[in-house]
């Protein structure tokens, strides 16, 4: 891996590893062990394979079982060195790191929010009284005013002016902008 390619902010990003098909408990496996052998804990700090619940219904039987919602794939939480790409590529069954031309490209906050498995903070620039646009959604372009931010659900309350009457709508973080 070229030198340029490292994180030298020393924030750890979540990355994404291609493996062999079957193989991601594994890799997982193997790569905690090896990490925790060489004591570079601060580096490669968490290590994921994303299950959901499905329930089956066989011959009238519920069966709840958990299936991996990226087959194939691995999440890494890790600061990127040439030391921990090093001990990840060199893991038994991963493929690579998913990105451009070789290079690990990090996930964003936006891919980790949407994927649930990590609460990321939403940076608001607005608060309670201020005017704000609805940017997406059924009542996309409309205006309101800031009622009430709830942080935990990362959920607003904005009066809009609807028919002619301000009506209170709840909407997500995302959905609304400052004017």
């Amino acid at each position: 891996m070229p030198q340029d390619e490292t994180n030298n902010t020393g924030v750890a990003q979540w990355y994404v590893v291609h493996t062999y098909s079957g193989y991601e408990n594994k890799v997982k496996d193997t790569l905690e062990k090896a990490v925790e052998n060489r004591n570079m804990q601060d580096l490669v700090q968490e290590v994921i394979v994303p299950l959901e619940e499905q329930i089956e219904i066989k011959d009238d039987k519920r069966k709840t079982t958990l299936k991996k919602v990226f087959p194939g794939y691995v999440l890494i939480k890790m600061i990127l060195t040439e030391e921990s790409w090093h001990i990840v590529r060199n893991v038994r069954g991963v493929t690579g790191f998913v990105g451009a031309g070789g290079k690990p490209v990090p996930l964003t906050n936006e891919e980790i929010r949407n994927m649930g498995f990590e609460k990321v903070p939403v940076n608001i620039d607005y608060e309670v009284g201020d005017t704000v646009q609805v940017m997406a959604g059924p009542l996309e372009s409309f205006v309101g005013i800031v009622q009430e931010i709830n942080m935990k659900k990362e959920k607003v309350r904005v009066l809009v002016s609807m028919f002619g009457r301000e009506t209170p709508v709840e909407l997500e973080f995302s959905q609304i902008q400052k004017v």
